[in-house]
């Protein structure tokens, strides 16, 4: 089941904490056939848990402070892309060459969004650099989907012919990943325990102190480390400068975090590493499994120059099997194991309303870090930490589809973002929703910036902090727009082991959850994090900057 109590035993967590969690559920959040909405709260709820638990102890505290998941904060934060506006400009997602293509046989799914993909996806097909859309569509229809599929991938890009859930199950890959946990976690080595300082003050960062090396991409694995910057750590990023970024992804996943660039190829920039692990406490890794081993950066080869040290590694299919060492990505994932055919029909691919793969293993693996932190004031110990989106996905395929009240027409009770047209090539719900939610979102802050909605949606006004943010809504981390949601303990007249629900409004705007902040790249609407806790941040403490341009030193 995709609940809570199955996302904190996967990280560890002792069962009876799951009565510290409350939710404030809301019709109309993050609907699909998948229990999508489901999936994305026991993430956002166990990260939470783990945070508070983590706080807890460091402030000594007699309790474990109460959790607070909302759907709609859960939602917002699920398609924090597509609600980022920078000075009033909505960023673009996705490249015209990553989409959905007919193939001679059915469909396959690419991903073009950095020049060497492109390159390399372009290359495999025998075609210009300057191919148009139409010239790739017609080569790709006189093929079969696992033809283009092995092609793509033999030439280093990106293709994913889609397969139903059952040819999954089938598949070497598939068969690999459901016999792994949801968190794999190993203990490396006999540390002495890790000496946290007490905490005090106000807001509770359970992470404060903890020094964070961030090498992830994307989005899955900049959201956990960006949960860990809003929960008080030292997040570092560091990107090879050989390679691009796009800065509006960077502007929505770097909030809070600082972010440098080092050639490790270079003894200089080599010698700045190896001094910014000798004092890391956690280093987090996004790549395809084993392409950074050649650095000396697997997690054995760190932990025996950093004793101590929690590794967390991220990947699109995990480290394992036939798949193993292939690149990937949320939208291709979903093609590969069965979930764009269940959110479709068999003639019109379809998707998920969020990237619920990349943000709900974000969440996860910021979760674990924060467990095996607390683990290790206990007991000690390195330890490496392994998830992976496929393995997310057969979580979430588990409880099968039908969720959405599907009708013998297959479209009643389905998002908008979901469906797809079939001359729509590539009309998924990634590239199609930011500009719904970007246009529908709109919402009109304290200081009178206005987002072309209704004033009326706004209940109340926030207050400003340092860095020029507006709330459009007080404290919506903390309480949503249900004020009455929160009043109780949450742990009160509930059976052991359960968390509270309450019933909150329905989820049609997601204003309450989104705020403007001033920062060096523009001014940014952003939403806030749906992680939250009692005494808890509410924001982060400082705004994305230029990638690339901070200095390769701790804070």
């Amino acid at each position: 089941m995709t609940d809570i109590k199955m996302a904190w035993a996967a990280l560890g967590g002792e069962p009876a904490l799951v009565s510290r969690v409350s939710t404030v559920t809301r019709q109309g959040a993050l609907e699909a056939r998948l229990p999508v909405r489901e999936l994305a709260r026991a993430c956002v709820g166990a990260c939470a848990l783990a945070a508070a638990e983590l706080g807890a102890r460091r402030g000594g505290l007699a309790e474990v402070p109460g959790v607070r998941v909302d759907d709609g904060a859960v939602a917002t934060a699920f398609v924090s892309e597509r609600h980022l506006l920078i000075d009033g400009r909505a960023p673009v997602s996705f490249a015209p060459l990553s989409r959905f293509w007919r193939t001679a046989d059915g469909w396959v799914r690419t991903h073009a969004n950095y020049p060497h993909h492109r390159a390399r996806l372009l290359g495999a097909l025998k075609l210009p650099g300057d191919a148009s859309v139409e010239d790739v569509a017609k080569v790709l229809a006189e093929r079969s989907a696992p033809e283009v599929e092995d092609m793509v991938y033999d030439a280093g890009g990106l293709a994913v012919a889609l397969r139903t859930a059952e040819e999954w199950a089938a598949h070497p890959q598939g068969v690999a990943v459901a016999g792994r946990p949801l968190v794999e976690r190993e203990r490396l080595d006999t540390a002495r325990a890790r000496a946290l300082p007490p905490l005090d003050g106000d807001p509770l960062l359970p992470a404060a102190g903890l020094r964070v090396l961030d090498l992830t991409r994307v989005i899955a694995g900049p959201i956990a480390t960006r949960t860990l910057a809003l929960l008080g750590a030292d997040v570092l990023r560091v990107d090879a400068p050989q390679l691009p970024e796009d800065p509006d992804a960077h502007a929505d996943t770097g909030f809070g975090k600082r972010s440098t660039r080092l050639d490790l190829d270079l003894a200089a920039d080599r010698r700045t590493f190896e001094e910014l692990l000798a004092r890391a406490d956690v280093v987090v890794t996004g790549y395809r499994p084993g392409a950074l081993d050649r650095f000396g950066l697997s997690p054995e080869a760190l932990v025996d120059r950093r004793p101590g040290l929690v590794v967390a590694q991220l990947s699109a299919w995990g480290a394992y099997g036939p798949w193993g060492d292939r690149r990937g990505f949320d939208s291709l994932v979903q093609v590969a194991t069965g979930i764009a055919a269940i959110e479709g029909a068999p003639e019109n691919p379809g998707a998920l309303p969020a990237q619920a793969l990349d943000h709900g293993t974000g969440y996860l693996l910021a979760g674990a870090v924060l467990r095996a932190v607390t683990e290790q004031s206990e007991e000690g110990y390195s330890i490496a930490l392994r998830l992976a989106l496929a393995r997310t996905a057969a979580w979430l395929m588990a409880d099968g589809g039908g969720r959405g009240g599907v009708t013998a027409e297959g479209t009643a009770g389905r998002s908008e973002q979901g469906r797809m047209t079939a001359d729509e090539l590539g009309g998924t719900a990634d590239e199609l929703g930011r500009n719904a939610h970007a246009s529908g979102a709109a919402a009109r802050g304290r200081d009178g910036t206005a987002y072309q909605q209704d004033p009326a949606a706004h209940e109340q006004s926030g207050a400003a902090d340092t860095h020029g943010t507006t709330a459009h809504a007080s404290e919506p981390a903390a309480r949503g727009r249900d004020e009455t949601a929160y009043e109780h303990d949450p742990a009160a007249d509930q059976p052991s082991g359960t968390a509270p629900e309450k019933r909150g409004t329905a989820y049609n705007q997601p204003d309450a959850w989104l705020v403007e902040t001033d920062s060096g790249i523009g001014r940014l609407r952003h939403a806030l994090s749906p992680v939250s806790f009692d005494g808890g941040p509410s924001n982060w403490a400082r705004p994305p900057g230029c990638w690339g341009t901070d200095p390769a030193r701790w804070a």
